[in-house]
């Protein structure tokens, strides 16, 4: 038997598109949700209150807050690593290395710090929520890991591995941003986001530099 696609229109959008757009408003909600009342202190009706749609709904799309907190995160992260892809892919590819890491950590830190909210999501309230968020945390982690060493892989001379190797280098960095974001989103005030710009920056650079003869 062939696959049946839903083709129904109602006001004129399919079914998909619709489905879209209700998905689309309760990761939005997700998002306003838990980094205002935190991801524990948060129900199922919160979010079906400030997306306004049904709990019905909600369960058409989710099978709990759990699963929404997942997706939003994903949604989090694609966003920020396409952002880093569009700033390198902006700069000279013979652009000296400390420009290129200062492109890619600007892109990457204000794809999350120019809303709070996805700081607070990605480096506060994920944390610690079940084993199941902890074990896709570490598989996401590790694509990140994988995404920054081709890409200094890519784009240094000669081969360059960092001391101790990729794994060790990607380690430090993620840690390194893990902390400083969650430190920066839970201070209040917030330091400038330049200020943690400046400092990712500068650990990266120092992880990826190739040592001067």
């Amino acid at each position: 038997m062939g696959t049946f696609t839903d083709t129904r229109t109602y006001g004129g959008q399919s079914m998909a598109v619709r489905r879209a757009e209700r998905r689309a408003k309760f990761i939005e909600a997700g998002l306003t949700v838990f980094s205002g009342k935190g991801y524990a202190g948060s129900s199922v009706a919160d979010i079906c209150s400030e997306a306004g749609l049904a709990r019905s709904q909600f369960y058409a799309e989710f099978r709990s807050r759990e699963d929404l907190l997942l997706g939003l995160y994903d949604v989090i992260q694609d966003d920020s690593q396409a952002a880093v892809v569009a700033a390198l892919e902006r700069e000279d590819a013979d652009a000296e290395k400390s420009l290129l890491t200062a492109a890619a950590m600007a892109a990457l830190v204000r794809s999350v710090g120019d809303d709070p909210r996805r700081a607070r999501i990605v480096f506060v309230e994920m944390i610690g929520v079940s084993s199941r968020v902890e074990t896709h945390r570490a598989n996401r982690r590790a694509l990140w890991a994988e995404f920054i060493a081709a890409t200094i892989a890519e784009r240094s001379d000669g081969g360059f591995t960092p001391p101790g190797g990729y794994a060790l280098a990607t380690a430090a960095f993620l840690g390194a941003l893990t902390e400083l974001v969650h430190t920066w989103s839970s201070s209040d005030p917030r330091p400038p986001i330049d200020d943690l710009i400046a400092v990712i920056t500068a650990v990266l650079d120092a992880l990826v530099r190739q040592p001067t003869e």
